[in-house]
């Protein structure tokens, strides 16, 4: 019981920090999108907005953590946090996995990407990414297997699932995207590499000497760049979450819950923290938004600031008195 208080700051420092870098990001997303209307920047908003809702649904476990003892939870309304956690954490998943499919497509088929990826595909993809996500995290809900048939509070991912859920997400969801991640990455770099080697071979050549040097080969291996990043990062994130479940099923005697729910399920979470800051590092354009952004929040406060100190009688306050005198002496002199 005494161990849930330093879980629930825990929990709490890394809910506030999810929600706040996340909503961030997604400012600076929509003001790009209001700039350049670009398809995929439709996906890096997505992944902000999916890395919110989970910060804020893990916000709603923070209260029982904190109470001392845990106040109880009654296992209707645990299923439907965590179902609603699982959601959203399955959501941003996905949209990382679309993400890497964009650039995939952009790179594969440079021609035919904004005939294939315009508007209303990437708004049917986005609407199906979100309805198989709620359809996965309250799948354990109508499944009675994947159910724990006690409950125990307080309320927590394996007091209401059973590590049976967490199994069939490994097999049949997360390894076979990692594999398929893999894939993608891998054709990626080989097309970037064969791009670098025929703008080289052509400069040798003379044919583009100091001339003309296209800008796709870089643009390449930066879309390559951010596919390795993001998948390492979510990769390192819950790979060991889902391999503990899967050892948690294997032996049954293995009481691994504790380890699980305490550290491996927030590595896990963690990742919706590490994505905004990959975004805001390595994309350019984003890192610029929020600079720009960061520059109109100073300006806006030095001059909220100097309005301030002119209300308080500051330095303004001497000049205003010796206007009347010098205008006084002006007219006199005009006299003279």
């Amino acid at each position: 019981m005494e161990s849930s208080f330093p879980f629930g700051v825990t929990l709490a420092v890394l809910a506030s920090l999810i929600i706040a870098a996340n909503a961030l990001v997604a400012v600076a997303v929509l003001l790009l999108i209001h700039k350049n209307d670009g398809v995929g920047l439709c996906f890096t908003l997505n992944l902000a907005v999916a890395d919110t809702l989970l910060g804020v649904a893990i916000s709603g476990l923070v209260t029982d953590q904190l109470s001392s003892p845990p106040r109880p939870t009654q296992k209707t309304l645990c299923s439907l946090r965590m179902a609603f956690v699982t959601s959203s954490a399955a959501a941003s998943v996905l949209t990382v996995m679309l993400i890497a499919f964009d650039r995939y497509l952009a790179i594969k088929q440079p021609l035919r990407y904004f005939q294939i990826m315009n508007g209303l595909m990437a708004g049917s993809c986005i609407a199906g990414l979100w309805l198989v996500s709620y359809l996965i995290g309250f799948l354990p809900l109508g499944v009675p297997i994947f159910q724990q048939t006690t409950y125990q509070g307080p309320c927590s991912f394996f007091a209401v699932f059973h590590p049976r859920f967490v199994l069939t997400l490994s097999c049949v969801g997360f390894f076979p995207a990692l594999l398929l991640f893999v894939f993608f990455y891998c054709d990626m770099l080989k097309i970037a590499s064969m791009h670098s080697q025929q703008i080289r071979k052509m400069e040798q050549a003379g044919a583009m000497a100091g001339a003309y040097r296209p800008p796709r080969t870089p643009s390449d291996f930066k879309a390559v760049r951010t596919v390795a990043v993001l998948i390492g990062s979510f990769t390192l994130s819950w790979t060991p979450f889902l391999i503990t479940g899967i050892v948690q099923v294997a032996c049954q005697k293995c009481y691994l819950y504790l380890v699980l729910e305490r550290y491996l399920w927030l590595l896990g979470v963690g990742n919706s923290l590490l994505n905004p800051l990959i975004y805001a590092y390595w994309q350019k354009e984003v890192r610029q938004q929020l600079y720009q952004m960061a520059l109109g929040v100073k300006k806006g406060l030095t001059s909220f600031l100097l309005l301030l100190s002119a209300r308080d009688g500051g330095p303004e306050g001497p000049r205003e008195s010796s206007c009347p005198i010098t205008t006084i002496s002006h007219s006199q002199l005009h006299g003279e």
